[in-house]
């Protein structure tokens, strides 16, 4: 059985992605989010699996403490640890599932890396170009900026009881 995590796991499909190491990659997403949004994407859905990989050590050491050879559990244990292999599980599944959104995002930043040169270059440039900029009212020209709305103030609402 090998004793690499999820998170280890992430960590080698992120650094082979984009072929620089972890920590240089942790400290380049926050500055390049237009630049790069696969890697913030990347790094948001690994912060989220380090929070759940802590919360798995946290659940197996508890049911460690309460499981170990020679306790006889008293029967107030049995609902902890009940309780316990319960979140153990949930925090097994969201592992799983960041590291599948880990892959998506991956697999996204290929598919967009290709598709510069082929047919649906134009698509990938377009939708880039609508998610690096600020999201602008309908009807008004990209260049002209919005202009700022007015308070309004907040009508009574009748109890109806």
């Amino acid at each position: 059985m090998s004793d690499a995590t999820a998170l280890d796991h992430a960590d080698a499909m992120i650094e082979q992605a984009w072929k620089r190491p972890i920590a240089e990659l942790e400290q380049a997403a926050p500055r390049l989010p237009v630049e790069d949004a696969m890697l913030r994407a990347a790094m948001h859905h690994r912060s989220h699996l380090v929070v759940v990989s802590n919360s798995i050590a946290v659940h197996q050491d508890r049911l460690h403490a309460l499981t170990r050879p020679g306790h006889v559990p008293a029967f107030y244990d049995l609902d902890r640890i009940t309780a316990s292999a319960s979140a153990l599980r949930t925090a097994y599944a969201e592992s799983n599932t960041a590291v599948q959104m880990i892959r998506q995002v991956i697999d996204a930043r290929e598919l967009a890396l290709t598709a510069e040169a082929g047919p649906d270059a134009e698509r990938v440039r377009a939708a880039t170009a609508r998610s690096s900029r600020a999201p602008q009212p309908l009807g008004l020209p990209a260049d002209q900026p919005a202009q700022p709305s007015a308070a309004a103030v907040a009508q009574p609402v009748a109890n109806r009881r």
